[in-house]
């Protein structure tokens, strides 16, 4: 009986290595025709309406997540017989933005790691990386403004988001009593907090670049861990002490994808807008006029400092939409006129 249903097996992998060749052959002249027409190989929306298709043709036993997992990997594939991307992500390897860039276009790019989120920008701005993932902001401890600083200058397009659960854990390669000192990123230490300060109060904890900078230091040094993910367990060699350690099991983080075009209309999408104001009474109330007037909704709006003035304020904003709607066009138009600066980030699909 097993023998048998291995054959079959057999024959179902057959069947799906020559229909998965046809597929790359076919996405192949896709490719050499967008190239001719001087397209962009990678297409956020394209890629969106292929996952939520699928998951409506799918019957079972798998599930979604695992089926969307499989044709995420197959389009990766796909797209570098098109094109190898360099995807710039904030590095090194097994960072909670690699984590991303990899849930986003798969394994098959050509990942770039870079030290810090001005030099995603950077790489992607000077044509070195085709894309960019860099993280804006995290279900607990709010927006990351390095992130959001670099795209009032930037002319880079937001073109896709990623949403990642993020799971923080202790790494060593020390039992945990022995532990003196605690590296990873702020914000991480942020997430963690109520559950370091009940099981860790003592240890120092020192702020480093990313999760993975505190793996690397915390293999090197003696009486030293990291709170990182799983894989930076794997790739440095470090033991883990305890797992999911967030103070919030529903900790996310959502990243966005950055380069140099907007992604279609897809009927699911986001726009993200900067804009900053006069200063007067009801200066605000007013720039939120036009979204009402034209029954746009407005999901997200948050103030940052513009550095140039003092008391000068950037507000940047979520709409539901694209940019190409008729009433978004209108209530951008009209937002326009009542202040002193406008920047349509980019409009792309809402994904997950």
């Amino acid at each position: 009986m097993l023998s048998k249903m291995r054959k079959k097996i057999d024959t179902l992998d057959r069947k799906l290595v020559e229909l998965l060749n046809l597929r790359a052959q076919i996405t192949k002249k896709i490719g050499k025709e967008k190239i001719e027409k001087g397209k962009s190989i990678y297409s956020p929306e394209r890629e969106m309406d292929v996952l939520r298709r699928i998951a409506s043709l799918n019957k079972g036993p798998l599930d979604k997540t695992g089926l969307q997992s499989i044709y995420r990997e197959i389009m990766s594939a796909n797209l570098a017989l098109e094109k190898m991307l360099k995807v710039a992500y904030m590095g090194p390897q097994a960072s909670f933005s690699n984590l991303a860039a990899l849930k986003r276009f798969g394994s098959r790019m050509d990942f770039v790691a870079c030290a810090s989120i001005p030099e995603v920008f950077l790489e992607v701005e000077r044509g070195a990386a085709d894309y960019g993932v860099v993280p804006v902001e995290n279900s607990i401890e709010g927006a990351v403004t390095h992130t959001l600083d670099m795209l009032i200058d930037s002319e880079l397009k937001i073109c896709s988001q990623v949403i990642l659960n993020v799971s923080h854990n202790l790494l060593s390669n020390c039992p945990k009593e022995r532990i003196r000192r605690i590296y990873s990123n702020p914000q991480v230490f942020g997430q963690c907090r109520i559950w370091l300060r009940k099981n860790l109060p003592a240890p120092e904890l020192i702020d480093v670049s990313s999760t993975t900078r505190a793996a690397e230091l915390a293999r090197k040094e003696k009486n030293s861990a990291a709170i990182a993910s799983m894989l930076a367990s794997e790739v440095y060699g470090l033991k883990v002490i305890s797992s999911d350690i967030q103070d919030s099991l529903k900790n996310a983080t959502r990243f966005l994808v950055i380069g140099k075009n907007v992604a279609a209309r897809t009927g699911r999408d986001r726009t993200s807008v900067i804009f900053s104001i006069k200063d007067h009474v009801g200066a605000l109330y007013e720039m939120l006029l036009p979204f009402k007037k034209y029954g746009v909704n407005l999901t997200k709006i948050e103030s940052r400092p513009s550095k140039r003035k003092a008391w000068e304020y950037y507000f940047f904003a979520d709409i539901s939409g694209h940019q190409d709607d008729s009433r978004i066009k209108k209530a951008l138009k009209e937002l326009e006129t009542k202040c002193t600066f406008l920047k349509i980030l980019g409009s792309y699909p809402i994904g997950e």
